[in-house]
């Protein structure tokens, strides 16, 4: 690879085209290579392969590689890993407030290692193909601000390799723990999103629960990630009363409900009813996709126009002793679970994990990437997306703006 500085040539990716079709069904999907140009962070220019590079330009060559859009990660806790450190399998826990007795000890404990263990994990991350981070951070009055402050410190040994947003999230109840104060505060000191947690089971206050977290993000100017574990009906609840705030507040677009297991559990002309209030209002779900409970109906709710991400949440840590960091597994769970087995529901299904981009649109024309793109890449082996879907494809490299940030060695 020859040196450059503000400017790069992909040599020999191989991109999507097309689908191809026999007796009116897609059979499979059709690529061509190309050389791309990137510059000042996007794509400039793609010619066919056979097109000579200028001389001395600097390029990487990606031998016939698949070039995809990178990941987008969006929903991970960075802050309380046991991912670099000695191995420790979880004790079974009677209920969440179990595991919240627990950080109480754990998390002072675990200060020091803070940040080497959060870079350790995006590390993970990035190399199975994520540029993009959104991660909560533990908020609560045992370990105050800190590990907000590791996890900022974290994230700037990477300030030039992905982009990320922090939800301040009071892991122990924003009522219960008391942390109304020290939410604020992180708004002030470098989180960006108000989190909140189970108003009914851990506040024990919907109402008060909730327009505390409106009010904090209005007076901010933040958006809005609330975990909602809530069960059932009671979970479609607050579903409806978040809903109800949004609107008043103006809060359209800028307000993400995590886990939403509740729709897993109601008839689906309920999870439909919501599904439509999400899309009215633009209220995104994010989901790890859990196999021990329910699974949300991740189609159903795309096919009615709801922003879906999903994320690995915990991953080797005192709630959870799995996780790979691959967001490719989980679109692959995606596929699996809902068997969605052809070629162009597993090339559709890849959005899932790129915040909606996908190489092809729906009728099969090449949608990603174009000039101007941002130049935000992750190239795998494997003949098309669908492909790396099903298969969880191996990466080689990865590319943010512009720049080759991760390479398999």
């Amino acid at each position: 690879m020859e040196s450059g500085k503000d400017s790069l040539w992909i040599k020999n990716a191989r991109l999507e085209s097309g689908f191809q079709e026999e007796n009116g069904r897609i059979t499979g999907t059709v690529t061509e290579r190309v050389h791309l140009l990137l510059a000042d962070g996007r794509v400039e220019k793609i010619v066919p392969a056979s097109t000579p590079l200028p001389q001395a330009a600097s390029y990487w060559d990606a031998e016939g590689l698949l070039m995809l859009p990178s990941f987008r990660e969006m929903h991970i806790h960075l802050d309380k890993t046991f991912y670099g450190g000695p191995w420790q399998a979880v004790i079974p826990a009677p209920n969440r407030f179990f595991r919240i007795q627990q950080e109480q000890e754990l998390l002072p404990r675990q200060l020091p290692v803070a940040k080497q263990r959060a870079e350790g994990l995006l590390h993970l991350l990035q190399s199975h193909g994520a540029t993009h981070v959104r991660t909560h951070c533990n908020i609560d009055p045992v370990i105050g601000l800190q590990n907000l402050e590791a996890t900022l410190a974290a994230l700037e040994t990477y300030r030039e390799k992905l982009s990320w947003e922090i939800v301040a999230f009071p892991q122990h109840g924003l009522l219960r723990s008391d942390s109304v104060a020290l939410v604020r505060e992180a708004m002030k000191h470098g989180a960006g999103l108000v989190g909140g947690v189970d108003p009914a089971s851990f506040d024990e206050d919907i109402e008060k629960s909730l327009h505390t977290m409106m009010d904090i993000a209005v007076e901010a100017n933040a958006d809005i990630d609330l975990h909602l574990h809530e069960p059932g009906h009671l979970g479609i609840f607050i579903m409806k009363r978040l809903a109800a705030m949004v609107r008043d507040a103006g809060w359209q677009g800028r307000t993400t409900v995590s886990h939403a297991y509740a729709l897993g559990e109601v008839p689906t002309a309920l999870a439909e009813e919501i599904a439509e209030l999400c899309t009215e209002l633009n209220i995104a779900i994010m989901s790890a996709v859990p196999i021990d409970m329910p699974t949300i109906p991740i189609p159903l709710l795309r096919e009615k126009g709801v922003q879906i991400g999903l994320g690995n949440d915990n991953i080797t840590d005192h709630w959870d002793p799995f996780g790979t960091g691959d967001m490719l597994q989980k679109a692959n769970r995606v596929a699996e679970r809902f068997r969605l087995i052809d070629e162009k529901s597993l090339a559709r299904t890849l959005g899932l994990v790129t915040g909606g981009i996908t190489p092809l649109d729906e009728a099969g024309n090449r949608a990603w990437p174009k000039p101007g793109d941002a130049a935000d890449a992750v190239f795998v082996r494997a003949s098309c997306s669908a492909e790396a879907v099903a298969r969880q494809a191996a990466k080689e490299a990865v590319v943010y703006a512009g720049k080759i940030v991760w390479q398999k060695q």
